[in-house]
């Protein structure tokens, strides 16, 4: 259980803590200093590492996650309500990681390619409004994690 829990957090805070770091410190540094050009290429670059790494550590939420449920719990039924909160709220960030992965990246990486700026644009705004979206979901479910067991949920 202890090594569960271990991955489970290191895997949190990989993507909560990646995901911070690239929409509240790189995005407007980027923003105010590089032409749209060398912006999207940063972007492409930056977001193509990371995303290979939640790549890595999304399946490991669950997979680590529904262990220790049915291990302490053993099983949904007899979750406290943050345990629910959280598996609902980790789904709903898996789904926009999909989103991101198979839409607006794929539109990103293609315009980048073709020095479509205007479209690499575009793309990146999208990313952005689900990376935000994700950020705030996942800054949610840490708080849940950490205060849910608390609050007698």
């Amino acid at each position: 259980m202890a090594l569960a829990l271990a991955l489970h957090l290191l895997a949190a805070g990989l993507w909560v803590g990646g995901m911070f770091f690239a929409y509240v410190v790189l995005r407007p540094v980027a923003a105010a200093q590089l032409e749209p050009p060398r912006r999207l290429r940063l972007w492409e670059a930056v977001l193509g590492r990371f995303l290979v790494w939640v790549w890595v550590v999304a399946p490991l939420l669950p997979i680590t996650g529904y262990h220790m449920v049915f291990g302490r719990f053993h099983g949904l039924a007899s979750s406290p309500l943050y345990v629910h909160l959280m598996q609902a709220l980790g789904w709903v960030m898996i789904a926009l990681f999909l989103y991101v992965w198979f839409g607006p990246f794929r539109r990103l990486r293609e315009a980048v390619a073709a020095e479509d700026w205007p479209a690499g644009g575009r793309a990146l705004a999208r990313i952005r409004r689900a990376v935000g979206i994700n950020l705030l979901l996942g800054t949610v479910t840490v708080a849940v994690a950490g205060g849910g067991r608390l609050l007698g949920s």
